[in-house]
């Protein structure tokens, strides 16, 4: 699978141990940057980047990485085609099933940019997370392709206003 990378100065280390990580499970990874750790960068800068490529190519995935993950999402999801969304660790409470997050988004939401928070994940929770995300298929699930059809129609009307 065709994978678009990209992080700023808080996601960069992060960045640098999951592209051999992705690489050895066999996928094509595009660093987007950033190439560099400067702590000046600007998250949108590059998550624009991977944003735009996976709107263009459907059968891609992105991955954004920064400190939480929330305004990389937001950036990514200014794309058309581009669902987003943000992974900062599964929390466990006693007493309540919660629901693997990282599974809802691709079988409900067929998810294709995974935003992570490096200033809350450790590498090996990073790579768990984006291991089980890009194994996970969408569901193809009649309610859930009607949800995403109306997101669609919803970018094209908003594109229009634009």
């Amino acid at each position: 699978m065709k994978i678009f990378i990209g992080a700023d100065h808080a996601g960069f280390d992060l960045k640098e141990q999951l592209i051999p990580h992705l690489n050895s499970l066999g996928h094509h990874v595009v660093d987007k940057g950033a190439h560099a750790k400067v702590l000046e960068d600007d998250y949108p800068d590059y998550m624009s980047l991977v944003a735009e490529e996976v709107s263009k190519d459907e059968s891609s995935r992105g991955v954004v990485i920064g400190g939480s993950g929330q305004g990389e999402a937001i950036v990514a999801n200014k794309f058309a085609r581009v669902r987003a969304v943000v992974f900062n660790g599964q929390y466990f409470r006693p007493g309540r099933d919660i629901p693997n997050e990282i599974v809802l988004s691709r079988i409900h939401n067929d998810a294709n940019v995974l935003s992570l928070g490096a200033r809350f994940l450790t590498l090996e929770d990073a790579k768990d997370a984006v291991d089980l995300w890009l194994t996970t298929p969408f569901s193809g699930d009649e309610r859930h392709i009607r949800r995403l059809k109306k997101i669609g129609a919803l970018e094209t009307k908003l594109l229009r206003l634009s």
